[in-house]
């Protein structure tokens, strides 16, 4: 079948890459895509009508959605009008990322273990609030703010700071809304899972690193590196993921009759009480999904048609036993102001390493050189026995490629060395 990708990052980089290795795939029409499969068709469309024109004009067998925007706006809603076969929630059920307000409502309802928060809708209350609560406390705005509206507060002034940020506009809408929510401490993981409705099936367990710089420093991004499996999530704990989050999650989506047959993203903070939920993402996050579908044995094209499908009941998921790290590989400034259009050079030699280099935000320019074109250009992902030696594998990738002023972390997986 032909297949249609929407989105141009390093988490669809990915998709794609894992799914031109089935069997089933035949053309790859990408919206926009980026320079990293040179062999992909550049689709121009980018809103859900005219994407879903497009694939009803090109006969397109499955469509895989890969950034949440889009999925807010509704392109599941208008591929299924026209009975095209997407993977993704429709709109409403694409608030679970949309709101936290409305993601947070839904876990309290179901019974999904999460911290308790406050939602605001104006500076004053919000700040008398604060004052009451104190620190340390979260403070989210409430809509999509691509990975930067959360701000973990230690201390009042900081969260002070933060609210009056977002009620003045810093993430634009998102920011309408705010919640104040207790802060959580523990370690991070990561579950993504596949659900149809009916079925749910997790995909291997991983791990983010949200924040800039090492040692967990700095301010929150979209990732800086991830890796799978994460060791702090043992056997025994993935018994309660299941029973506590992933079940009362497809509990919840059939009691609310939403309509998801998709990717769900649990974004975890692993408590000496137990697992609880710190957001959910309706999508494959980025980059675990460089990480988690390096392990991924199993055709991934078979199981998201079956997820469309509502199917999912007869995929059985293969895993690696092999651990994969990926290394983000990041432009000068980023999360803040950063430039754009500088020479990359080293790629070729990164991957005679045997890393995998995830184009996330690149172009090529008007010479045919590639450029930086965004914050998180690179994502440099590799395999190995150990741990160990996927982290050293992936940095060997890293230690090849440059540009001016790059930067990234030298600690991924830092964590899980801990565990050993």
């Amino acid at each position: 079948m032909d297949i249609l990708l929407v989105g141009g990052g390093g988490r669809e980089h990915a998709l794609a890459w894992k799914m031109m290795q089935s069997p089933l795939a035949d053309k790859l029409y990408w919206a926009p895509g980026n320079p990293g499969i040179p062999d992909a068709i550049p689709v121009a469309e980018n809103t859900p009508e005219a994407l879903a024109q497009f694939a009803q004009d090109h006969n397109i067998g499955l469509t895989m959605v890969g950034p949440e925007a889009l999925l807010c706006e509704g392109i599941v809603d208008a591929f299924r009008k026209r009975g095209l076969r997407i993977v993704g929630p429709d709109k409403k059920a694409a608030q679970l990322e949309g709101s936290k307000a409305f993601a947070k409502d839904f876990m309290h309802r179901h019974g999904l273990p999460t911290a308790d928060a406050a939602v605001f809708t104006d500076a004053p209350a919000a700040l008398e609030y604060l004052r009451k609560h104190g620190a340390p406390i979260v403070v989210k705005a409430d809509g999509l703010a691509a990975g930067k509206g959360v701000v973990v507060a230690n201390d009042l002034a900081t969260a002070e700071q933060a609210v009056k940020e977002c009620f003045a506009g810093a993430f634009g809408a998102a920011g309408a809304r705010v919640l104040l929510e207790d802060c959580l401490v523990g370690e991070e993981a990561s579950i993504l899972a596949l659900c149809d409705g009916k079925t749910i099936k997790p995909l291997d367990s991983s791990q983010d690193h949200k924040r800039a710089y090492d040692g967990d420093q700095g301010p929150n991004t979209g990732g800086m590196g991830a890796y799978s499996p994460a060791p702090v999530v043992t056997p025994e704990l993935w018994k309660i993921i299941d029973e506590q989050v992933l079940q009362r999650f497809l509990k919840g989506v059939q009691a609310d009759g939403l309509d998801f047959r998709g990717v769900i993203y649990a974004g975890l903070m692993i408590t000496a009480q137990g697992p609880k939920l710190l957001e959910f993402n309706v999508r494959f996050g980025d980059p675990e999904t460089q990480a988690v579908l390096m392990r991924l044995d199993s055709d991934l094209v078979d199981a998201l048609a079956a997820t469309a499908d509502g199917e999912l009941e007869r995929i059985e998921l293969k895993w690696s036993p092999e651990p994969a790290v990926c290394v983000v590989m990041a432009s000068k400034g980023y999360p803040g102001k950063y430039p754009k259009g500088l020479p990359i050079k080293g790629i070729a030699e990164a991957e005679k390493t045997g890393a995998v280099v995830f184009h996330a935000g690149t172009r090529l320019d008007n010479s045919g050189q590639l450029v930086t074109n965004g914050g998180r250009v690179l994502g440099v992902t590799a395999k190995g026995k150990t741990l160990r030696e996927a982290v050293d594998n992936a940095y060997a990738g890293v230690q090849c490629i440059t540009w001016d002023g790059v930067e990234y972390r030298t600690d991924i997986a830092h964590k899980a060395f801990e565990h050993q």
